[in-house]
């Protein structure tokens, strides 16, 4: 993509009063700005707005600092949360996982083929178990083992990959370690989970073998950030596939993880592409 033909990604949090759109577009005008796409939701529970513009400057140069710079002495206002982004200015990945792989092999294929807008850094697993994965992708394989006397010192070793590579997403791939509290809020908003939507009805172990103890109709997968919640942090997506007697608990499983994929690769893409904002314990989530 040439300079020229860039194409770019406002978002905005604030406060819900007149003229917020007005104000944006306007700005976005004067600087000789094309809107490609602009989505908006007022909340009138929470009275937060919230804004997403894609948009391009045609035939011109156009110089991203400094159009943060205007706008922050224009146009925002202390209650405004916002950002300005290249469409493809390529967000860094951390992928966790332990050893259990489908999502982890999912992203890393959409990784692989271009679907993902992403740029996967390294690969942080609590067993050793794939690093000839990581190592047929290129990737850095870092195994931090935990044990409830080593849980500190590893968590702090994440935290040390985290910032050596710049990492913008921490994404647990089936990560099986419930994170601290300390650690869910040195990561908050930039960590998401997958777990089965059955929590909590079939926690713990063998959750598909417990519904299908239960007659179970339906399986479906959760995406959501990381928060001391266990499992309970802000949804970004939900997936979902009917069932019925036939299945065995193999069969239920093998679904299960499919849906998984499915969910997490759709949560990943929404972030990358900064379509997720967070409305307290809830997203706005612009498709």
């Amino acid at each position: 993509m040439t300079e020229q033909a860039r194409e770019f990604v406002f978002t905005l949090t604030c406060e819900d009063r007149p003229g917020i759109v007005h104000s944006v577009t306007g700005f976005l005008v004067a600087n000789d700005c094309d809107i490609m796409e602009s989505q908006q939701f007022g909340d009138r529970d929470s009275g937060r707005f919230f804004l997403r513009i894609q948009f391009r400057r045609p035939g011109i140069d156009l110089d991203v600092a400094a159009l943060r710079a205007r706008f922050a002495a224009s146009a925002a206002r202390p209650d405004m949360e916002w950002g300005i982004h290249a469409v493809d200015d390529r967000p860094r990945l951390l992928l966790m996982v332990s050893r259990l792989g489908h999502c982890l092999n999912d992203l890393l294929f959409r990784w692989s083929i271009g679907s993902l807008n992403a740029e996967i850094v390294g690969i942080v697993s609590n067993h050793p178990d794939f690093a000839d994965l990581a190592a047929s992708h290129k990737l850095p394989y870092y195994h931090v083992p935990v044990t409830p006397e080593t849980k500190p010192q590893a968590e702090e070793r994440l935290l040390e990959i985290v910032a050596e590579h710049q990492v913008d997403l921490v994404v647990l791939a089936r990560y099986m370690q419930v994170l601290s509290p300390e650690l869910c809020d040195a990561l908050a908003g930039r960590a998401v989970n997958i777990h089965h939507s059955f929590l909590p009805s079939f926690a713990g172990a063998r959750p598909y073998h417990q519904a299908y103890a239960r007659g179970v109709k339906l399986i479906g997968a959760t995406a959501h950030f990381v928060t001391s919640d266990l499992d309970e942090g802000p949804i970004i997506e939900q997936e979902v596939v009917r069932v019925d007697h036939t299945k065995t608990p193999a069969e239920l499983t093998a679904i299960g993880r499919e849906v998984e994929c499915l969910a997490l690769a759709h949560a990943v893409q929404a972030i990358v592409e900064r379509r997720v904002l967070l409305n307290g314990n809830r997203t706005v989530v612009f498709r």
